[in-house]
């Protein structure tokens, strides 16, 4: 009988394997390339879903579900169709932000961190909102419902441009031209150490009727991967919507592109985000107010999310106000947590968020300890492997009993390797004999692996680690190691447990058991260094254990 411990960990390794191509395929290839058009992509942008079957080039109508429905007269005007020059750019600084509006539509174009760096220029702030040749990636509102105000409406700036000393705000004002017999006043309101903002839209009717516009907000983002992001693991880029209804939904780029995303449409709460590795971007409207979601392609690799809420009637002379708010930073979890319900739900821990958050909570508070995020890795480790102590310690003796009985085993294959049905008598004869579970040291380690895979996404998702020092020559624990030393020590301490393990019985196995810590190192050296710093502490504790185990049933060196 083959040994079934070691079939079932060959299977899991497979299926590892499989995943990881899967996903370096999905990465490297899911999105086309992106081709800037000799005119700014901003007139690409749409607010509303284009209805199944439809070119991408038409025109956009209001939801069926709101009032301005009626009418296509409102309708925003389609990405090919001519638009006015690009309008002044306002550059607007706090303590956190630096962020650059466009004057046409009081478009927010670029978004610049203080605090965290750029991957490969660490001398220069990292960019996530960006209206570039190479890139692009906005934030943009509008009303629809008549020839009303929009994204591409040339509106008047106002305001400060830096948050003042003392000073706790800052507050940007934009209004539009009388348009359709409504003026549309955006007004921005950034706030000290804060990653979101109040935006309020405020609709003046200056006309003799009344009018029921809709107010659309929206984030458009090419469906490139974020520059300097790695082709050895896959992390989710793309848009993302959240209700209470349905919780988090994340939308492939390739989705809206075949016209397959499927999210809720309609909600009295929730937000629409923008996702990428360590960092998001989201529009949000307060609980209770009812809102259409929508995600589109509005041009070649150029796609929308965004939601639509009816102002309801407005009077002539009279002014009604929607309060929005837009969140644009790193996936610190406790700064998501505190903006809204849900919203941390962008840093995404996958199938295992049940086990990552604890995790995670726990890292934070060994991080508050030490002071050190790489000490804090190790100490979750340490934590962890205390907390499986008896578990692997009934592993590593199924495995020290299964290499003390490991020569008779290879004897017995030898002898009878012509006779298939009596080995496996043999082997099972001599199992019972000695005593010998063979799935004993699977079990065990089957156990332990949604918590170690939870801690890997943990590591992996955490922007904490984005130029968090370590030691000596480590200095970014999410960037791999300069001089490979880790994954370095990662492959020696593997093949170190591969010589405590038993031998397979089979030469080809027992060849393929040396042959995988040396695949994997690989893999490792474009890894991130916290990553490898975990697993080498993992493979070090659990060393010390499997010996200990094993010199103390005598079984070492056999």
């Amino acid at each position: 009988m083959n040994d079934i411990r070691r079939t079932i960990l060959w299977v899991i390794f497979g299926f590892s394997l499989v995943l990881l191509w899967d996903q370096w395929q999905v990465y490297n290839g899911r999105n086309p390339t992106f081709l800037p058009s000799t005119k700014p992509p901003a007139t690409a942008a749409a607010p509303v879903t284009t209805p199944a079957g439809s070119s991408t080039n038409a025109v956009p109508q209001p939801s069926s579900t709101t009032p301005a429905a009626t009418s296509g007269a409102g309708a925003v005007p389609d990405g090919k169709t001519a638009a006015p020059a690009a309008g002044e750019r306002v550059v607007a600084t706090t303590d956190v932000l630096k962020l650059t509006f466009d004057t046409e539509g009081g478009s927010l174009v670029q978004s610049e961190f203080v605090q965290h760096d750029d991957l490969a220029e660490k001398d220069k702030p990292f960019i996530l909102l960006d209206q570039s040749p190479n890139r692009y990636y906005v934030a943009q509102t509008g009303l629809i419902g008549g020839t009303f105000p929009t994204h591409k409406t040339p509106m008047r700036f106002s305001g400060e441009r830096a948050l003042k000393d003392g000073a706790n705000e800052l507050v940007l004002r934009f209004e539009s031209a009388d348009l359709g017999g409504v003026k549309l006043v955006k007004t921005w309101t950034l706030k000290r150490g804060s990653y979101d903002m109040a935006v309020r839209h405020e609709i003046v009717n200056t006309g003799t009727a009344p009018v029921s516009p809709q107010l659309y907000l929206q984030i458009v983002r090419d469906g490139n991967k974020p520059p300097g992001e790695s082709s050895f693991y896959s992390t989710f880029t793309g848009p993302a919507v959240y209700t209470e209804a349905k919780k988090y939904q994340k939308i492939e780029f390739k989705d809206i592109e075949n016209n397959k995303a499927e999210f809720v449409k309609e909600s009295p709460n929730g937000y629409v985000a923008m996702v990428q590795h360590y960092f998001a971007s989201a529009w949000l409207l307060k609980d209770g107010i009812q809102r259409d979601l929508f995600a589109r392609k509005v041009d070649n690799n150029l796609y929308a999310i965004g939601m639509i809420t009816s102002a309801g009637a407005v009077e002539p002379g009279a002014t009604k106000a929607i309060d929005a708010e837009f969140f644009v930073g790193p996936q610190a979890e406790k700064t998501l947590e505190a903006v809204a319900p849900g919203l941390e739900l962008v840093k995404d821990y996958g199938i295992f968020t049940i086990i990552s958050k604890p995790l995670y909570w726990l890292l934070d508070k060994l991080h508050g300890m030490l002071g050190n995020w790489g000490w804090a890795i190790v100490a979750l480790v340490v934590l962890l492997k205390a907390a499986f102590y008896w578990l692997n310690a009934k592993a590593y003796a199924s495995m020290a009993k299964m290499k003390a009985i490991n020569p008779k085993i290879m004897e017995m294959r030898e002898r009878l390797k012509e006779k298939p049905q009596e080995m496996q008598q043999e082997m099972m004869r001599i199992y019972r004999e000695e005593k010998v579970n063979p799935m004993g040291g699977c079990f065990p380690i089957l156990i332990q692996i949604p918590v170690f895979i939870a801690l890997y996404w943990v590591l992996l998702s955490s922007v904490e680690m984005r130029h968090a020092p370590w030691i000596g020559w480590i200095h970014d624990l999410s960037a791999p190691d300069p001089w490979y030393i880790l994954p370095i020590v990662m492959t020696a301490t593997s093949l170190f447990q591969t010589w405590l393990n038993p031998t397979p019985p089979d030469p080809m196995q027992a060849k393929l058991m040396w042959i995988m810590p040396l695949a994997f190192s690989v893999m490792f050296i474009f890894f991130p260094a916290g990553l490898v710093l975990y697993w080498i502490t993992n493979n070090v504790l659990s060393i010390a254990q499997q010996w200990f185990i094993n010199k103390r049933l005598g079984v070492l060196g056999k």
